[in-house]
C-alpha cells in the first residue's frame, strides 16, 4: 500500500512536469526566465506538500524539474505533453486536491507569466487547464 502511494506520488510529480513543460513550450520555445520560475516554485512551494521520496530518497517534488528537463532534452512537443498530463489527470483525479490544483495553476501562470508576460498559446493552454480542473 506504502509503496503504490510512493509510487503514485512521483507519477503525480512527473506529470506535473510534463503540464509546467507544456506551458512553458506553448509559444514553441523555454526561456531561461521559465526555467528559473520552474525551480523556484518546486523550493519555494512543491517540496512542502507531502513527504513522498523518490527512490533515491530525494523529494518526489524534484521529479518536476527532472521530468522537464528530460522533455527539454528531446523537444518534445507541448500538445503531446498536455495530452499525457490531461490523461493522467483524469486517470488519478483523486490525487489532485484543491491544494494540489491550486498550486498547479498558480505555478502554470508564473511560468507563462515570467518571459514578457503570457501570449495567446499559453492563455489557451491555461484555459483549458482551468476547465480541466473544473469537471
Amino acid at each position: 500500500m506504502i509503496e503504490s502511494k510512493k509510487k503514485l506520488g512521483n507519477e503525480l510529480y512527473q506529470s506535473l512536469g510534463k503540464l509546467f513543460y507544456a506551458v512553458a513550450m506553448a509559444d514553441h520555445s523555454i526561456h531561461m526566465k521559465e526555467m528559473e520560475k520552474l525551480n523556484e516554485a518546486v523550493k519555494d512551494h512543491w517540496l512542502e506538500v507531502d513527504t513522498i521520496e523518490d527512490e533515491y530518497g530525494t523529494d518526489a517534488a524534484f521529479q518536476i524539474v527532472s521530468v522537464f528537463d528530460w522533455l527539454l532534452e528531446y523537444s518534445k512537443e507541448s500538445e503531446e505533453t498536455y495530452e499525457e498530463f490531461e490523461a493522467f489527470y483524469i486517470e488519478h483525479k483523486i490525487l489532485f486536491t484543491p491544494e494540489i490544483k491550486n498550486l498547479a495553476m498558480a505555478t502554470s501562470r508564473a511560468i507563462a507569466a515570467s518571459f514578457h508576460g503570457s501570449n495567446k498559446s499559453e492563455l489557451v493552454l491555461l484555459g483549458r487547464l482551468q476547465l480541466l480542473f473544473e469537471n
